[in-house]
């Protein structure tokens, strides 16, 4: 079987985290998303909780408001950015995984055995799991799906030159409100399979 990376973009709310990570089960590859915000963090000698506020937000309306003069916001966003650059770029190399956002379908663009994927779902759909799956409250899910939406637009804007729309460097686009999460993930794992051989991981 050839070494293989899967980057998965989404929209907030299409469950594309939970998606994957069944992915990375059923594949029994490593899944990365929190791990590279840990990594980071490590590295520039700050909390976990820094660098999950800072990493996507520098252009958030919340975040002009924490720092409306600036000071340094974009120069770390800058380091955050390049800093999970390099790490995404090692876990490549290692071995065969999942990552999750971070431009890692940008960064990886001309990565051998590189498939990307984007998870979407209609606006009602996403505002359902959010309530009935994620547990928020309406009012919550509806401004989080506005929000994380808009500032991950923003972030790929910024960090991916080429970027345009949701097809920037995305091989693979699937509404998981057609199918569902485990038929996604499904169809997905059979997809890697097809691609890159190997076979499907079980626990028994």
């Amino acid at each position: 079987m050839e070494q293989y990376v899967i980057t998965i973009s989404r929209q907030f709310g299409s469950m594309g985290r939970t998606i994957a990570k069944q992915m990375a089960r059923e594949l029994g590859i490593e899944f990365y998303d929190r791990d590279i915000v840990e990594e980071t963090a490590k590295r520039m000698g700050l909390p976990v909780s820094v660098i999950s506020a800072k990493e996507e937000n520098a252009n958030s309306i919340y975040f002009r408001r924490q720092y409306p003069l600036g000071m340094g916001v974009s120069n770390m966003q800058d380091e955050i950015f390049n800093i999970q650059k390099n790490i995404i770029e090692d876990l490549a190399k290692k071995e065969s995984c999942i990552i999750v956002g971070r431009c890692a379908d940008s960064i990886l663009a001309d990565s051998k055995n590189r498939l990307s994927i984007y998870i979407y779902a209609p606006y009602e759909k996403r505002l359902q799991n959010c309530t009935e799956i994620l547990k928020m409250e309406e009012k919550t899910a509806r401004k989080m799906i506005r929000e994380v939406d808009r500032s991950r637009e923003l972030y790929h804007r910024r960090y991916c030159p080429e970027y345009t729309d949701a097809f920037s460097n995305r091989d693979v686009l699937i509404d998981s409100s057609r199918f569902g999460i485990e038929k996604t993930a499904e169809i997905l794992v059979k997809l890697v399979l097809d691609l890159y051989g190997g076979v499907l991981w079980t626990n028994g």
